[in-house]
């Protein structure tokens, strides 16, 4: 039985500290609404009123937060923060989705805590994390990534080694970028089939069996067809994600940039928390 602290229990977080109940070990879960715990408490997890006191006594302490302000507040906190309550043998595991600069960052204040530390963003939303079918993208060193990986095992089906620090967060960038650039692209196309007078499912079906069809486009045509916006993955985690690739890029993102905008444009019309695939409706 390892002892494992969890920080953030939102939509992806506390369906991966499931798993981690799930194959028997001792976890400690903390989140900013407490009541957002009860289902893991009801299991056996055990509660810890801030960050610092669920690392205390971890062997891993697991983050999953929303954006760059609320993982240094988890983690760097005078009074609460996680790198305060750990041990020297701890590794700390960064899986939010973050700016490459922040994740460089913290990784600096780990090393002069003396803290063990890895970048560790995953790739899926609610249905892989429910299932263990998340991609992770680790970066940091590798005797790290070979002590970790056994747990990340536990919530997802690969986890890759991408590198050195920073590694991690631009290759969760990337995978979110040319996703997002796909689906403000399909919502176009989705609309100017309808306009034309067509099917726009028997059309897509039909690209669907071309070479330049993906993975992702088949979930995007679906929901977009079937206008089932229910949040999978919200407008608002990914407009914030292409920002963070935008300031990774220097800004040089012409095709990042204009998917950013109607990403936008969605939450200027009051779309933000729901699926991402909902910007089809900017186009009716």
């Amino acid at each position: 039985m390892t002892q494992i602290a969890f920080l953030g229990l939102g939509a992806m977080g506390i369906r991966m500290a499931q798993h981690l109940i799930d194959a028997g070990h001792a976890v400690t879960v903390w989140n900013r609404t407490e009541s957002r715990a009860q289902p893991l408490l009801e299991q056996g997890a055990q509660w810890a009123d801030t960050p610092a006191e669920a690392a205390q006594g971890a062997e891993f302490v697991i983050a999953m937060v929303r954006d760059d302000e609320a993982s240094a507040d988890v983690w760097l906190d005078e009074q609460t923060g996680a790198f305060k309550g750990m041990d020297e043998q701890a590794i700390a595991i960064e899986s939010s989705t973050l700016s490459v600069d922040w994740i460089k960052t913290l990784a600096q204040h780990a090393h002069q805590r003396n803290v063990k530390f890895i970048e560790a963003p995953v790739s899926g939303s609610r249905p892989q994390a429910q299932h263990a079918e998340l991609v992770y993208l680790v970066g940091g060193e590798a005797s790290l990534f070979e002590r970790a990986e056994p747990v990340l095992s536990l919530m997802g089906k690969k986890v890759n080694h991408t590198g050195g620090m920073g590694s991690g967060a631009l290759a969760k960038l990337v995978t979110n970028t040319l996703m997002g650039i796909q689906v403000t692209t399909l919502g176009e196309l989705v609309a100017m089939l309808k306009r034309q007078g067509e099917d726009p499912d028997k059309i897509l079906e039909a690209v669907s069996t071309t070479p330049v069809w993906s993975k992702t486009a088949g979930i995007v045509r679906k929901s977009m067809v079937n206008e089932a916006y229910e949040p999978q993955f919200p407008v608002d985690l990914i407009e914030k994600d292409l920002g963070y690739c935008l300031q990774a890029a220097n800004q040089v993102a012409p095709m990042t940039s204009a998917a950013r905008t109607v990403f936008n444009e969605a939450q200027t019309q009051q779309l933000g928390e729901w699926n991402m695939t909902v910007v089809a409706k900017l186009y009716q």
